[in-house]
């Protein structure tokens, strides 16, 4: 047998490998309709959005019940993903979700790495301090000499607030459990947060004393990440935010959450 040059087979090869690359990869709908279930990726401690409740260790909020909504439209099952602000981009880029489902604020910094779609929520940002404090009791007290303000590293607050502060200092930590800890032992004065997670510190803690700024602060979009480069799964996600608007499925969730002052309708 006569065999080919060595040019020849490397070329053959080269060929081939590059008839391969030109492929189309597999949408990711139809691998989420192949498998039978979509990956949504949460943070389980974002109260009245995607929190694990500690007492009965179910999943509960508006963006569980709008991911199992979201299910049924695909025919699929869901998979819920423990995830966090801080590594959700990471989960997305890295293929560990199909979906980040957990009230993400759309900003500039991650608009560079993910794909939105439209909002479902707007929230401005509000603090908790404790009853007791003997000089902040109200929003005007929370940027002054020698107050501590405390935001959880990885959320928006953190970049809001070292504008908005002058003269309180301002003190990053690592969890949402850490704002509280901190505030808890007198290390902070009070800790920044959202409307949601607000409404678990007024529930579930006598000593929470909630601070409104005067107009609305930063209020923010929030809304579905996808991972960028791939229209046709936006386009599905965006369907599913329409409808949800549309039909009442979302201001349904908002009510049955607490959180129809935040739904975003339009």
């Amino acid at each position: 047998m006569k065999l080919a040059p060595l040019a020849t087979v490397i070329l053959l090869a080269l060929t081939a490998a590059t008839a391969t690359m030109a492929q189309p990869a597999s949408g990711r709908l139809e691998r989420i309709r192949k498998a039978g279930e979509v990956r949504v990726c949460i943070w389980p401690d974002y109260y009245s959005i995607s929190y694990r409740n500690t007492r009965t260790g179910q999943l509960e909020g508006i963006d569980i019940d709008l991911a199992r909504e979201l299910a049924k439209d695909l025919g699929v099952q869901v998979r819920f993903i423990d995830s966090s602000f801080k590594t959700l981009i990471d989960d997305l880029l890295n293929d560990r979700c199909d979906v980040s489902m957990h009230g993400v604020a759309i900003t500039p910094a991650r608009q560079e790495k993910l794909a939105f779609t439209h909002p479902y929520l707007r929230s401005g940002i509000y603090a908790i301090t404790t009853k007791s404090h003997p000089s902040v009791k109200g929003w005007g007290d929370v940027d002054k000499e020698g107050v501590v303000v405390a935001a959880a590293s990885g959320t928006y607050m953190v970049d809001v607030m070292r504008t908005q502060l002058k003269q309180a200092r301002l003190v990053e930590v690592a969890t949402s459990e850490a704002r509280e800890q901190e505030v808890m032992s007198g290390r902070a004065d009070l800790f920044v947060t959202d409307y949601p997670y607000s409404r678990k510190m007024l529930a579930r803690h006598d000593w929470a004393r909630l601070l409104s700024p005067p107009t609305p602060l930063a209020p923010s979009a929030y809304a579905y990440a996808v991972a960028p480069n791939d229209a046709e799964w936006l386009q599905v996600m965006d369907g599913f935010v329409v409808r949800a608007k549309s039909d009442g499925r979302l201001l349904v969730a908002g009510k049955a959450n607490g959180l129809e002052a935040i739904v975003e309708l339009k």
